[in-house]
């Protein structure tokens, strides 16, 4: 038996472990942050990705609302929101978000195809009528 003591600085945790762990801490972070201005959208912006990837979608659908909501006119927060409703299976609410963040003047096409938030969507008939619409033709279907 090692004689040494252990501390916690030289645990060896399995990495998806210290990655689930060190998401939960920083939610916890920012959600304090959060508590003390609750209209600030870094921190908003911060915790909607952070709730996403710790899978908690349906908590990151509430911040994008209310990004959304804080600043209508931002075209990425309307995408991001069209994300969350796609993951949720929100199918029409997503297509209706992701037509205005489009309006709103998102314009990064590529991404559309590639990200697999949109998953949902692409399997809609409606995805190449809506790609049909964009500005130029920028995305082929």
């Amino acid at each position: 038996m090692d004689p040494r003591r252990w501390t916690w600085k030289e645990a060896d945790l399995p990495k998806k472990l210290l990655e689930k762990l060190t998401g939960r801490f920083l939610i916890g972070i920012y959600e304090a942050a959060l508590s003390a201005q609750p209209a600030d959208v870094p921190v908003l912006v911060a915790l909607g990705d952070l709730y996403t990837r710790q899978g908690l979608v349906e908590k990151g659908l509430e911040i994008d609302k209310r990004l959304v909501e804080v600043r209508p006119e931002e075209p990425t927060f309307h995408y991001n929101l069209a994300c969350s409703h796609s993951l949720l299976g929100n199918i029409d609410t997503a297509f209706e978000a992701l037509q205005r963040a489009i309006q709103l003047g998102y314009d990064r096409f590529e991404q559309l195809s590639a990200d697999p938030d949109l998953e949902n969507l692409r399997r809609d008939v409606r995805w190449r009528q809506m790609l049909r619409k964009l500005p130029d033709n920028k995305l082929s279907g």
